[in-house]
Formats: structure tokens, C-alpha cells, sequence
């Protein structure tokens, strides 16, 4: 038997333009149906608030709820996994194997690469809704220990976490030398998880920026302006290297990876960009430098991170992102709101907010 309930969704219909609007969810077997509780911005959000994407891509995918990285409370569940009061982390990255098992998918593709995803707040109403019924594959609960204010920010962390499983072998190897480019959010989660998670010290790891401020966060690192650093001539070459810059900064610091890489060191791309971008593949095929592309993660990942969590040290280091205060959105007006100002000014720390539904 299905149970049918309804969502309050806060739905954006064109750009700058939230409107409440009632939908009814259905609960099959094998889904579970949440409340969101807490969930945090990403700039994907920001492109479609602000109408930042293609006019085409916006056609396509508004109106939807916005927002993907975010945590909920279990009110009605269809899996025996799960249960009414579990506190869920969601996983927005929905397999094609779950959506379509029509297509036929290729053997051993991670479900994060399956054909026919969904990803919630592209296209699929995200966290901005009152009930969100999900696959319970893609729910990880949250232990007690861990406070939502840090669960909220497993999604951005899951991410890091797959972008590094690329090269997880290399990392045990104490004489792997690391640098990291992008001194925002997206680098400050991956670096944290290098250095909490997988141990890589100060001695054998760099981060590259090119604001003193915001550097001045990666205490637990070594720290380099990409502004003043000399990339041709330092002598000081890394195996891994991880590039978390995106937008117009892809080019310089995706050269700049390859400048300072070491024979056969691994490349890791992350930073998205809507522009084409030219990159030196001479210097690629003469060290015989791998490049990976990676972006969204999978159940495995953010599990992963939330035991990671567990680790006081790991938790404390990730509050330094947290805001001062947590937003409160009751409606649709009150969402329109926070995500003006967000565009306005984004900002070094994430933007978290607690729904009152």
C-alpha cells in the first residue's frame, strides 16, 4: 500500500521568482519520506536563481525546487531500513538504475555515472519542499554524536571525497607530495578531508589561492599566492595535484597544476566552468600526467563522510566554514530573500538555513 501525503514546495519558476505551491508525493516501497530540516547554497543554486545558466538549460529545467545539499527527518518510511524520527543525510545524485531500469547500463559504472540521473535542484525539485520522497539508497543516517549544523554539509564533502578516491592509493604513500588550487569553499572541503581523513600533513601539502584572507584558513597547510608564487622555476614538484578553482580561474591554475606536477602525477578537476579551456598537453604527454575528471558523488561517499564525522578533530575544523547564524525560512518570500542576498554576496562561509514548515 502506498501512502500519498502532501509538499509545500518553494519553487522557482523563472528567475528571482520563488512561488508556493502545493504537490502530491507518493511513498512506494523502497522510498522514504522526508522532511527537510537543514540545508545549505550551492552556486549551482545561485546560476539558476540569478538566471546565470543558458537561456535553453533554464527552459528545461524551471520551475523546480531549488537546493541539493541538505538534511531531513524521516516522517513516513517504505523501506525497513528506515524508520519514523531517523535524522538522514540525502543523497541528491538519484542512480538511473533506481529511475530507469529500462536502460541498459554499462557493467561496473559507479551509480554516480549511471545513465539517467537525476540530480535534485537540477531539473528534480530539491531540499526547498516540505516532503521529499526519496530512494532509500540514497539516504545515510546521521548519528547521534553529529550535529545537523555539521550533517548539513556532508554534500560538498561527499564530493571531495569521491574526487580523491581517484588517487586514495597514492595518498597512504608518506612520500606523496599534494597541492590544491582554489582557496574557497569547494578547495577548504576537500583540504580538510586531506588532511583529517587521509592524514596528509603540512610537510607534503600545499594550497594555492589568491586571497590572504581566505588562505589564512588552511592553517593545518602550507600556503602559496598564486599571485607571487613562481611556478616556473620553484623547484618543489607534487604527485597529487587537485584543482578546486572553476569558473574564469580554470585555465590559469589547471596550467599551473601541470607546471608544478612530477612524472606520472595525477591531475584531479574539479572546479566547473560553463567556457572551453585550453590547457598544455605537451607538458601532459611528456610527465605522462593522468587527469580526472570529477564531480557529483554517490551513497558510498557521503556514508564515508559521515563516519568521517565521527572524528572530533575533522567536525571541529569544518565549523571554521559554518556562518554566525543560521538562516530561519518559514516561506517562500523568506527563501526568495536569503537567496538575493547570497547572490549579492556568496561569501567565504557556506549559507545554512533551518526550514519551520
Amino acid at each position: 500500500m502506498t501512502v500519498l501525503l502532501e509538499s509545500r514546495v518553494l519553487s522557482l519558476v523563472k528567475p528571482e521568482v520563488i512561488e508556493e505551491v502545493t504537490k502530491e508525493r507518493e511513498v512506494k516501497k523502497g522510498w522514504v519520506a522526508i522532511e527537510p530540516t537543514y540545508a545549505s547554497i550551492c552556486h549551482a543554486d545561485l546560476r539558476y536563481f540569478a538566471g546565470l545558466r543558458r537561456p535553453e538549460a533554464l527552459a528545461k529545467k524551471l520551475p523546480m525546487a531549488l537546493l541539493h545539499e541538505g538534511i531531513g527527518v524521516v516522517k513516513e518510511s517504505g523501506s525497513p531500513d528506515f524508520k519514523k524520527g531517523d535524522r538522514v543525510v540525502v543523497v541528491p545524485n538519484i542512480p538511473g538504475t533506481v529511475l530507469h531500469s529500462e536502460v541498459k547500463q554499462k557493467a561496473n559504472v559507479p551509480p554516480n555515472y549511471s545513465k539517467g540521473n537525476a540530480f535534485l535542484g537540477s531539473g528534480y525539485d530539491g531540499m526547498a519542499q516540505s516532503i521529499l520522497v526519496h530512494p532509500a539508497e540514497c539516504l545515510v543516517r546521521i548519528p547521534d554524536e553529529i550535529p545537523a549544523e555539521i550533517a548539513v554539509l556532508s554534500e560538498l564533502s561527499s564530493v571531495s571525497h569521491h574526487a580523491i578516491s581517484h588517487v586514495k592509493d597514492k595518498l597512504v604513500k608518506e612520500d606523496t607530495r599534494v597541492a590544491l588550487f582554489g582557496d574557497g569553499p569547494v578547495g577548504y572541503f576537500t583540504a580538510v578531508m586531506l588532511r583529517y581523513l587521509y592524514c596528509v600533513k603540512a610537510d607534503r601539502f600545499m594550497v594555492f589561492g589568491a586571497a590572504e584572507d581566505k588562505l589564512a584558513n588552511f592553517d593545518f597547510a602550507r600556503t602559496a599566492n598564486v599571485l607571487t608564487y613562481d611556478f616556473e622555476n620553484e623547484p618543489e614538484k607534487f604527485d597529487v595535484v587537485i584543482e578546486c578553482t572553476g569558473g574564469r580561474f580554470s585555465e590559469s591554475a589547471i596550467n599551473q597544476a601541470i607546471m608544478i606536477a612530477d612524472s606520472l602525477a595525477d591531475i584531479i578537476i574539479m572546479g566547473v566552468t560553463e567556457e572551453l579551456v585550453p590547457i598544455n598537453t605537451r607538458d601532459i604527454l611528456e610527465k605522462g600526467i593522468t587527469i580526472h575528471g570529477s564531480s557529483r558523488s554517490s551513497t558510498v561517499d557521503f556514508a564515508a563522510v559521515v563516519e568521517g564525522m565521527r572524528n572530533a578533530d575533522y567536525r571541529e575544523a569544518l565549523r571554521k566554514i559554518l556562518p554566525q547564524k543560521i538562516k530561519e525560512v518559514s516561506n517562500g518570500e523568506d527563501f526568495r530573500q536569503l537567496m538575493e542576498k547570497f547572490v549579492e554576496n556568496p561569501g567565504w562561509n557556506k549559507t545554512v538555513m533551518h526550514f519551520n514548515w
